[in-house]
């Protein structure tokens, strides 16, 4: 039983898949609702990202708190951008991405913390009904 155990140990530590050194990773699942239509920002290297956020509320009427979340998405140019932006207003989607927090210092001098989210993922569950009553 031993040399199993031992066996077991050594195929446990060693990362045959990778020769990179292991990293942390914090991965995030959001439901949540769109704030606006996901929008095209350009990077100091030519490129192109789209940017959006997402409301996602928890908790009874009573005690309904809602957490903002600020999605990246490095999408490059073809249908599947076209169909990010093309995304309207309150529609309802499942996110998957990876979560990074930085500390920063705002304008009146108060430290801040912002947690950036970047979209590997994204399912639309439900669009906005937006046919005229």
């Amino acid at each position: 039983m031993s040399a199993f155990l031992r066996t077991s140990a050594v195929r446990v530590s060693a990362r045959a898949f990778s020769t990179t050194a292991p990293r942390p990773l914090a991965r995030i699942t959001i439901v949540g609702n769109l704030a606006a239509p996901p929008e095209l920002h350009p990077t100091s290297t030519g490129n192109e990202i789209l940017r959006y956020s997402v409301a996602s509320s928890s908790g009874s009427r009573e005690n309904r708190v809602t957490s903002w979340f600020n999605i990246t998405s490095f999408e490059g140019e073809g249908p599947r951008r076209d169909y990010l932006q093309s995304l309207p207003k309150g529609a309802l989607v499942y996110i998957e991405g990876d979560a990074s927090m930085s500390s920063y210092t705002d304008a009146e001098g108060k430290p801040r913390k912002s947690l950036s989210v970047i979209q590997r993922h994204l399912e639309v569950l439900r669009r906005p009904d937006t046919s005229a009553d």
